[in-house]
C-alpha cells in the first residue's frame, strides 16, 4: 500500500524516528514531500524534500498522523494539539489513555520497534485504541513491516512486558556475546578473533532462525540430544542459573516499563 497522508514525525531527527522514516521511504510507502519532521537541535542533512521544523505544534498542524518518537522522560513537556488525527507512539510505558487525554485524539496506537528498525529488522508489537479505524491498523502494519516484521496484541499489559523483552533489540543477545567475548580473551584466543567469531554466532543464529521459522527451544534441544561440546556448555550455564537470571531481568525491565508509565 502506499499511504496517501501527511505523516509528521515528532524526533524525526533521532535516531529511532530517523529509522522509521528510512525504512518506509524505501519501502515506498510515502514520498518525501508528505513528511514533516522535527529536531531538538542541528537540522539532519537527510531526507531531501521533507519539511524540517523544531516547532512540534507546526508540526502537529501541517500532518494527518503524527508519530510520537520522543522519550519517555519527554513526554510530560510535549504540547501539540493532535484532535482527531491519528497518533503512533513507540514510546516504552505511556499507556493509550495518558496519550489520548493529553493530544486530545481517540486515534491512538502504542508502537514499540526497536534498534534494529535501522536495517529493516524491527520486530514491532502494537495494540491500538478503540476508536482506531481499519485504515489506521492498516497504515500501522505496513510502517512496521517495512521496518521488519509486526503483530498486534491483546493488550497492553502484553505490551509493557514486550518493552523489556523485544523492545531491547539485539542488547541481550550483544550481553550473550559479549560474556562470551571476554572469556574467551581471558583463555588467551586474540581480541579480533573473539570479536568475529561472536559477530559471526549472532548473525548466523538470527539467519538460521529466520530462514526455518524455528523455535529456539527446538534448536537448543537439538544440541542437548547430541551429547557433545555444546550440551556440556548448555548444561552447566543452566546449573549456574541462566534461565533464571534471564528471566529475573526480564521481570525487571517490565517493573520498569510500567513504572515509567506511572502504572
Amino acid at each position: 500500500m502506499t499511504i496517501p497522508k501527511t505523516l509528521g514525525v515528532i524526533g524525526g531527527g533521532g535516531w529511532l524516528g530517523g529509522a522509521i522514516v528510512g525504512s518506509i521511504l524505501a519501502a515506498g510507502l510515502i514520498q518525501p514531500n508528505q513528511l514533516v519532521l522535527s529536531y531538538r537541535r542541528a537540522r539532519p542533512d537527510r531526507f531531501e524534500g521533507a519539511f524540517w521544523t523544531r516547532d512540534n505544534r507546526e508540526l502537529a498542524a501541517r500532518s494527518d498522523i503524527i508519530i510520537v518518537s520522543v522519550r519517555p522522560e519527554d513526554w510530560p513537556a510535549l504540547d501539540i494539539d493532535a484532535t482527531r488525527k491519528l497518533v503512533i507512539s513507540v514510546m516504552a510505558g505511556i499507556g493509550l489513555a495518558d496519550i489520548a487525554g493529553r493530544l486530545g485524539t481517540d486515534r491512538v496506537i502504542r508502537t514499540l520497534p526497536n534498534a534494529a528498525a535501522e536495517v529493516g529488522k524491527s520486530y514491532t508489537p502494537w495494540i491500538a485504541s478503540g476508536a482506531a479505524t481499519a485504515e489506521d491498523r492498516a497504515i500501522v502494519r505496513a510502517i512496521f513491516d517495512a521496518c521488519g516484521t509486526q503483530d498486534e496484541v491483546p493488550s497492553e499489559r502484553d505490551l509493557d512486558y514486550l518493552s523489556g523483552f523485544s523492545g531491547t533489540g539485539p542488547a541481550y543477545p550483544a550481553l550473550l556475546a559479549a560474556a562470551m567475548m571476554r572469556d574467551a580473551i581471558a583463555f588467551g584466543v586474540p581480541a579480533d578473533v573473539a570479536r568475529r567469531a561472536v559477530n559471526a554466532i549472532l548473525v548466523g543464529t538470527g539467519r538460521l532462525l529466520e530462514r526455518e521459522d524455528a523455535l529456539p527451544s527446538d534448536t537448543v534441544e537439538a544440541f542437548l540430544a547430541y551429547r557433545g561440546v555444546t550440551a556440556a556448555g548448555i548444561e552447566t550455564m543452566r546449573a549456574s542459573g541462566f534461565d533464571d537470571a534471564v528471566s529475573r531481568g526480564l521481570r525487571a525491565a517490565f517493573d520498569k516499563a510500567v513504572a515509567m508509565g506511572g502504572g
